[in-house]
């Protein structure tokens, strides 16, 4: 049960109390937070903000001007943000009153008289007075700072709200000027802004305001000489504000490096699994580095900067004060208690505001400016526009497309004039080759690629399978559902249909996580297929979603669901499988963005196109399925369902109970306080013990500089009060203060001040950025360098946190929050020493406030830590959730999903509100009982003071009570300062944490294999099991085979049956048990380096990184440009790269979007074919290619790969029937191991039901292509399997 919220009904004080309930003396969880206020809620003030930004857009379309998104700001928020303006007023001018009754009662004690009682009760009436302003202050300010502080979350939440709805209706042009790091860059840092603006934001007028007054009350009291003080004070404004310009030009710099930084991190994390295959850990981390040391030397300036006005606000008081008295002495005043400390106290008063407040007012103002021009640029990125498909209620005609003369264009890439003409239950199958991206034609129906010229009319719902399927963390029943109710048997239906029935053991409640990472590529296509078709949909676009699975389930969903549920509806098929184009009612052929024919299957084969030569080809050797991926998101048309899943629940295993996925464990909230052992961590990072020492002296010279003037102050009272006369020469003369001494000495404590000053602010700074640099450097190593099974069981989102989040706040929070804690605290021990060595016995009231202190800051340190970890652990859903819509764009649209997700955005939007109100509430709650403290101080000081009036003299009351005046604000805020800081430190210790991770065997090792290695290419396992993590299940079981030097091996197996976890023993991407020899050299002796480096691998997802081609092709820059081309002619990719407008040099969108899958696909063959490497592995590559493209990587293969020995997983079977060998696994066991046509004799075998399964069409031509393969092979008598294992290298090794 969510409690209801307090302030539903309570009045504000009381609210504060009622709060008390909040701090727990356990550990916070989500559960225990308050409801959303409904004036909180992301929905409604979203929507309230979007209307007027609406609103502006069209004025400002009419006014042919560019809209503003600061006047659409201020429209909707000024009226209740100018209310809280009185607040500020009230507070300000009762820090003006207050040092005059300072001052008063400080002239009580000048003109004491023991026998005058009227004096005495006005003075007693004075000390009042400074109590009860000390109360007021305590409270007007936290009511302020609360407030204020939730309007700049309402703010927040509204453009939060609208960013996102803004990203799901951006059109595929816009999405190629931003990037997702982009965008969620916008979410975390640029909003946070508006919680930093509206604080400061009333200062601008209070400011000015104040300082009038203050300077009228001096001039009074001393006189011109104020004006001196004054004239200090009207300098370090502009300076300041000046510091606050060149800080904004700083950070706005480091906001670019940042994003480019946690893009890096992003392809890096996501393509982790690549980067250690292909063992280029190194060139990235070169990158990285590369990048972090721009932005850190950016940060080190705008901390510098910091520093000094850290310093410069320190010194400011105390510069003030020693001009103002200078000039006072030296214009022949003397000098009295009640004067210096009024004026102090008044300075004081003042300098808040005007050295503090307002340069941060500026500051943040012109910080704000560039956040909102950042999202406003956003904000009018050009939308998609929506198409109304669909019918009119009254007319119920057929679903239809329509397509005449239809020119599209991407940037360049065009769709040539395509006339057709879709009827009611037909399936089309467009038939492309890969470099043309066949999608385009499905985009253009779905209106996401807008179209230049000619007709495209589209009647009925549309839905889509995307080509690289989608799912998005949630169960897999609600990644299905989509939004839409679930109706038992029509769902029971099409899980059957789809193929997904006996998938997983906790069934469609299985927990998917992010990006899917817990599916195989062939299940994802499954869920992506099943969402589409359990909509209830009248035209079904289905992007080629038989390629990633194998050739028995692609038959089955393309009889049991293409051709069976769906078999009534129309359907437009984009295939690269030829063997279905028989059940086509009508066909498509496009080459190049050109319609080549259209017709029936036998009209084209009777027409001899270049279609027929694919049919031709297709009918010697048959096809199976192969599929692309890429994380599309999809989403449905109705509300209803939000899973928001935790996720805890396990994931088991795929189809027959063999292959375990891993779970996606929790985030990890580390609870309690934080050790004294992560400090000295996070400062050893950094610095060393004299940065202590020098800390000390500072705080000793500032407090001396004060006493001084005290302690002047009291010699001259005494001149004044015995007026001592000397008789010289028989002249009477009045003894007079040797003022060069008194002034020379406070010049001389004003210097040492400022010095120590300075120096402390900038070394402290300069280590504390440093600690940051050195633990970013060791979390991003440790990270290179865990075993990928971390990145399985960890989504993106997790480890980009402590990348972006986490680091944000080291590098710049943090260390202002450190000094400026340091600072307060060596200065609240120098206010409660002075007041000590003035009035001893104030020691024995303070004994009770420090235990009740003491009790209250434990007490609130643990809620608060609680709040704000549950406040960073809310953030990130807020987040996942973005990217992952981002991925899904497409689909979500197609499904016409956007305000379901909208709608889920909104819930973890408001699940994070209730965690930041929290926070909000229970600081002030906090620092309005840590106020309330220090004005029982203030009053125990001035009714002690004049308790013992006979005891104490006039200089030490002043001293005592302004210092016990500063303890106000300054206290509680030192104390939160030291929460914050404690708070801080859990993005350390999140840090730290991951600096610490398990990490894989080492790259190099003492034993280096020789250079030549491996020489053949000769591999054996040798009873070889294989687990993904110490407490997984085994994988590969007890396997014991041999692969033999330039021998083709193909693997087969159905899903699950270990085919990939084969690879991953053999890279090592875990330690296998067991032995693996390559060469004779056994491969877990060596570094992991030396062995990946010498094989390659064509990945089934093809990876690109942003950078130029040449990076992606060679990351180490080891080979010439001719080797380069050369290797991209053979893939036929020369001509595609020589049209980039830099040729190699071109920068390549976010992980390669710009070029196809397919192109993709052939940029990572190149890779293999530079590395020249005697060992190749290929997994299920060719599963997202169209037959030209596959028959072109095979033949590629065979001739350049001739000498190699290559692993090849495959889905379709005609890829290796071919091969030398066929090695047959299940459940992690060979189940078979021997030459294809060997196999095809034992019609018991999986094999043999394998081929079966593709149609008697294809199993015929399959069993031609191996006995072919049989005749012509020259066979030397060896042993199969993994047997005499020596006997096989004597034997090759005369052989060769």
């Amino acid at each position: 049960l969510v409690p209801a919220h307090p302030e539903c009904n309570t009045t504000c004080i009381k609210h504060f109390s009622s709060s008390l309930l909040l701090l727990f003396p356990f550990s916070l969880e989500e559960d225990d937070m308050y409801k959303v206020l409904p004036e909180d809620g992301s929905e409604r003030l979203g929507e309230e903000l979007q209307r007027h930004w609406d609103h502006e857009v069209q004025k400002a379309a009419k006014d042919l001007r560019p809209p503003k998104l600061t006047k659409v700001l201020i429209k909707c928020y000024w009226k209740p943000y100018a209310v809280l303006g009185i607040f500020t007023l009230i507070e300000e001018v009762i820090k003006v009153i207050q040092p005059v009754f300072l001052g008063k009662l400080i002239q009580y004690f000048e003109k004491y008289d023991p026998d005058n009682m009227d004096a005495l009760y006005e003075a007693f009436g004075y000390a009042a007075g400074v109590c009860l302003s000390t109360l007021i202050l305590a409270i007007t300010h936290h009511l302020y700072f609360f407030h204020v502080q939730r309007s700049g979350m309402k703010m927040r939440v509204a453009m939060c709200h609208m960013i996102y709805k803004k990203a799901l209706c951006l059109s595929s042009a816009a999405m190629g000027k931003t990037t997702t790091g982009q965008i969620v860059n916008l979410l975390s840092n640029d909003v946070n802004k508006f919680d930093e603006v509206t604080i400061f934001l009333h200062f601008l007028w209070v400011g000015p305001l104040q300082a009038a007054a203050v300077l009228g009350l001096l001039w009074v009291e001393i006189g011109p000489s104020c004006l001196a003080g004054m004239a200090v004070l009207v300098i370090l404004m502009p300076t300041q504000t000046m510091f606050g310009r060149l800080f904004s030009k700083f950070r706005s710099k480091t906001a670019a490096l940042t994003d480019n930084r946690i893009r890096t991190m992003n392809e890096v994390v996501s393509g982790i699994r690549i980067i250690k295959m292909y063992a280029w850990e190194k060139p990235f981390s070169a990158l990285v580095n590369d990048v972090r040391r721009k932005e850190i030397s950016k940060i080190m300036s705008s901390s510098y900067l910091r520093g000094l006005n850290m310093a410069s606000f320190f010194a400011a008081s105390k510069i003030i004060v020693f001009i103002t008295f200078t000039v006072y002495v030296l214009l022949g005043n003397t000098i009295s208690a009640s004067r210096v400390f009024v004026a102090v106290s008044l300075y004081s008063a003042v300098r808040l505001t005007v050295t503090l407040f307002f340069p941060s007012a500026i500051e943040k103002l012109s910080e704000t400016r560039i956040s909102v021009r950042r999202i406003k640029t956003f904000l009018l990125l050009d939308e998609i526009v929506k198409s109304k498909h669909g019918f009119l209620q009254e007319e119920k005609q057929e679903p239809n497309v329509e397509i005449q003369d239809l020119i599209c264009y991407w940037d360049t890439v065009n769709v040539q004039p395509l006339p057709f003409r879709l009827l009611n239950t037909a399936t089309v199958s467009p038939v492309p080759p890969s470099n043309f991206p066949q999608s385009s034609l499905l985009s253009a129906i779905l209106g996401e690629l807008p179209h230049d010229k000619g007709v495209l009319k589209v009647k009925g719902q549309l839905t889509y399978a995307s080509q690289q399927p989608w799912v998005f963390p949630g169960t897999i029943r609600s990644n299905i559902l989509f939004g839409k109710a679930l109706h038992p048997q029509k769902y029971e239906k099409v899980l059957r249909a789809c193929a997904l029935k006996r998938l997983l053991p906790d069934g469609d409640l299985t927990v998917i996580g992010d990006r899917g990472a817990t599916l195989s590529g062939g299940q994802k296509a499954r869920v992506n297929l099943a969402r589409a078709v359990y909509q209830d949909a009248d035209i079904y676009l289905l992007d080629d979603p038989l390629s990633a699975v194998d050739a028995e389930v692609g038959r089955h969903l393309f009889e049991q669901c293409i051709c069976g549920i769906l078999k009534n509806k129309p359907r437009i098929l984009v295939t690269h499988q030829l063997q279905y184009l028989q059940a086509a009612n009508q066909i498509l052929v496009l080459k190049e963005g050109h319609m080549v024919a259209r017709g029936t299957y036998s009209e084209l084969q009777r027409s001899g196109v270049d279609f027929t030569s694919l049919l031709k080809r297709e009918e010697e050797g048959p096809q199976a399925p192969g599929v692309e991926t890429e994380s599309r998101s999809p989403c449905s048309r109705t509300l209803s369902q939000n899973s928001v899943v935790s996720h805890t629940s396990s994931i088991r295993s795929v189809k027959d109970g063999t292959e375990q996925l891993p779970t996606v464990v929790e985030e990890s909230r580390s609870e309690g306080t934080i050790g004294v052992g992560l400090y000295v961590k996070y400062l050893k990072a950094g610095a060393n013990i004299l940065v202590h020492i020098l800390m000390f002296c500072v705080q000793a010279a500032y407090i001396l500089q004060d006493w001084w003037l005290a302690y002047w102050a009291g010699e001259q009272e005494k001149l004044n009060v015995n007026g001592t006369v000397t008789i010289q020469n028989g002249v009477n003369v009045t003894e007079q203060l040797n003022l060069d001494f008194y002034l020379g000495i406070y010049a001389g404590l004003t210097g040492a001040t400022l010095i120590f000053g300075f120096a402390r602010s900038l070394v402290m700074f300069n280590v504390l950025v440093k600690a940051a640099q050195s633990l970013h450097n060791r979390m991003f190593n440790s990270i290179l360098r865990t075993p990928v099974r971390f990145f399985d069981i960890n989504p993106i989102g997790r480890v980009l946190n402590r990348f972006s989040k986490d680091i944000g706040q080291l590098d710049a929070a943090l260390p202002w929050t450190f000094v400026d804690f340091i600072q307060i605290f060596l200065q609240i021990i120098g206010v409660v020493a002075v007041a000590a060595s003035v009035i001893p016995w104030i020691l024995i009231p303070l004994a009770p406030l420090i235990i009740i202190f003491l009790f209250l800051r434990r007490y609130f340190l643990q809620t608060s830590r609680d709040v704000k970890r549950l406040e960073s652990t809310t953030r990130s859903p807020v987040f996942s959730h973005l990217s992952s819509s981002l991925q899904g764009l497409w689909t979500i649209r197609a499904f016409r999903a956007e305000e379901r997700f909208q709608n889920t955005f909104d819930a973890y939007q408001d699940l994070h509100s209730e965690s930041w109100f929290l926070f909000l509430v229970t600081s002030r709650w906090f620092a309005v009982r840590l106020d309330g403290m220090c004005a029982v101080f203030v009053t125990i000081t001035a009714f002690g003071c004049l308790l013992l009036r006979d005891q104490v003299e006039a200089g030490s009351v002043g001293l005592a009570l302004s210092y016990a005046v500063t303890l106000m604000g300054m206290f509680q805020w030192g104390v939160r300062q030291s929460a914050e800081v404690e708070n801080m430190m859990t993005s350390v210790e999140r840090v730290v944490e991951y600096t610490e991770l398990e990490s894989e065997a080492p790259w190099e090792t003492q034993k280096r294999p020789p250079p030549e290695w491996p020489s053949q290419g000769l591999i054996t396992f040798d009873r070889v099991s294989f687990s993904y993590s110490s407490d997984g299940p085994v994988v590969l079981k007890d396997m014991k085979a041999m692969f033999r030097p330039k021998e083709k091996v193909g693997i087969v197996g159905r899903t699950g049956a270990g085919k990939s976890s084969l690879v991953s023993a053999l890279f090592r991407l875990a330690e296998p048990e067991g032995r693996i020899y390559i060469d004779g050299v056994l491969t877990s002796e060596i570094g992991l380096h030396d062995l990946r480096q010498k094989m390659s691998i064509i990945p089934q997802d093809p990876v690109l990184f942003t950078g130029t081609m040449r990076k992606n092709l060679d990351p180490f820059s080891q080979h010439t440009d001719e080797d380069l081309w050369n290797a991209l002619q053979e893939v036929q990719l020369k001509s595609v790269v020589e049209e980039l407008p830099n040729k190699m040099e071109t920068v390549l969108a976010e992980s390669g979007s710009n070029f196809s899958v397919g192109q993709r696909q052939l940029v990572c063959l190149a890779r293999a074919v530079l590395r020249k490497n005697r060992i190749l592995i290929i997994d299920e590559a060719t599963a997202n290619v169209d037959p030209r493209t596959d028959e072109l990587i095979q033949k590629t293969i065979r001739d350049k790969f001739r000498e190699c020995t290559v692993l090849t997983i495959a889905h379709r079977l005609n890829t290796i029937i071919d091969s030398d060998r066929i090695l047959v696994l299940d459940a992690g066991q060979i189940h078979a191991y021997d030459e294809p046509y060997t196999l095809l004799q034992n019609p018991d075998g999986i094999f043999f039901k394998m081929v079966q399964q593709t149609g008697r069409q294809e199993a015929v031509a399959l069993l031609q292509s191996a006995k072919q393969a049989y005749n012509s092979r020259s066979r030397p008598s060896t042993t199969n399997g993994g047997v005499g294992v020596d006997g096989n290298l004597v034997i090759f090794e005369t052989a060769l």
